[in-house]
């Protein structure tokens, strides 16, 4: 038999009855079918690969455009001198154009003058940022940062964090796998939690009647929830926060009900202008018992959008428990970006504890919400 022949045959043994009987059914199958016939002395192997290089993607389906990040899309490729983009939350100056934190511009400035290697960083993260950063979350003088019972692992933004979180969940959570979120809660916080495997849930938060926190509401679902559960809890998510008092008995419900709490703190400085305020929820769960997760982004607070700086912190019972957990949160990282970037994580570490920028970022917090309040 020609070697043109064999292939042939040799191809035509390789699909299905199936198949055999789509292509007279289906015109793309037919298309496929035909366009994959191997030429004039193209070997089995090679016409099996350009079967197949035809065929791999020919079911996957188009997604739809983000629901915020699509927004933008659209809006660079907008041609309208007056557009105004409505997607994803970043500050603008007056012209329109993103704007560099002066603070952030002077730790960058200092940050080269030192010249610095580009050097891989520990999977968790450089302790340059990640020390600085647990301090601000639960405060300079905490108990737990002391006694080094928080497992800080620096992770890519918020969303990363949220990841990483939502993964150890997944692994070690002795209680239930589904996770309550208040209503409403940010987009992406159901696909993270669905694409680690935990199953979604909801509890009311926000009153669209009095555009505000729908304390009853959220009482009386979080005492209908289940026991060891896992609790979402969010700070400045909504633009509407609890009072300290009604955080007090949300504290205790959940203590009483034991739900674990885990907070999403993505703008830190923004409800209040002051940072110590604002992770008073945090410091107080803290303070009655509670052990938490907490994911922190730096995108927000200090404009490093781009720079994807992050952080998941677990607060644990002992040292020796902390020790275990790390090691978990550093096998889970490994296998999704091995180490998180340096850049971004350095320069939000050096503006937290620079003794001239951190005062100045304060203040320019504080700036930006007068700014944007209303």
């Amino acid at each position: 038999m020609p070697q043109d022949s064999a292939a042939k045959s040799q191809f035509a043994l390789s699909t299905s009855p199936e198949d055999e009987k789509n292509k007279a059914s289906s015109p793309h199958r037919r298309m496929i079918s035909q366009s994959a016939l191997p030429p004039q002395g193209l070997s089995t192997c090679a016409a099996r690969m350009q079967f197949c290089a035809s065929s791999w993607w020919s079911q996957v389906e188009l997604g739809p455009p983000d629901a915020i990040l699509g927004i933008t899309d659209a809006y660079k490729k907008d041609t309208n001198p007056k557009k105004i983009n409505l997607g994803v939350g970043a500050y603008r100056d007056d012209a329109g154009k993103p704007y560099v934190l002066p603070s952030v511009i002077k730790a960058e400035e200092k940050l080269l003058a030192k010249n610095q290697d580009k050097e891989y960083g520990p999977i968790h993260g450089i302790a340059e940022f990640t020390v600085p950063a647990a301090k601000l979350a639960f405060g300079e003088d905490s108990d737990v940062i002391k006694n080094g019972l928080n497992v800080s692992a620096q992770a890519i933004s918020g969303t990363g964090a949220l990841r990483i979180g939502t993964l150890f969940l997944k692994s070690f959570f002795p209680g239930s796998k589904d996770v309550w979120l208040p209503t409403p809660s940010w987009g992406n916080h159901t696909p993270i939690l669905k694409h680690s495997g935990l199953g979604v849930k909801q509890y009311r938060y926000y009153d669209p009647q009095t555009c505000g926190f729908d304390f009853k509401g959220c009482m009386d679902d979080i005492a209908r929830i289940q026991s060891f559960c896992c609790t979402h809890v969010h700070i400045t998510q909504t633009g509407v926060d609890p009072k300290k008092e009604e955080w007090k008995e949300l504290s205790k419900i959940m203590k009483d009900r034991k739900l674990f709490p885990y907070f999403d703190m993505a703008y830190q400085g923004f409800a209040s202008g002051d940072t110590d305020k604002d992770a008073w929820a945090l410091r107080h769960f803290v303070q009655e018992g509670h052990k938490v997760l907490v994911a922190q982004s730096f995108a927000k607070n200090m404009g490093l959008y781009g720079e994807r700086v992050g952080m998941i912190t677990a607060t644990c019972e002992s040292k020796e428990e902390a020790e275990r957990v790390m090691s978990q949160i550093k096998i889970l990282i490994r296998p999704l970006y091995s180490n998180p970037p340096i850049h971004g994580a350095r320069i939000a570490g050096m503006v937290l504890s620079d003794p001239e920028l951190r005062p100045q970022w304060e203040v320019e917090v504080k700036e930006w919400l007068t700014e944007l309040s209303p």
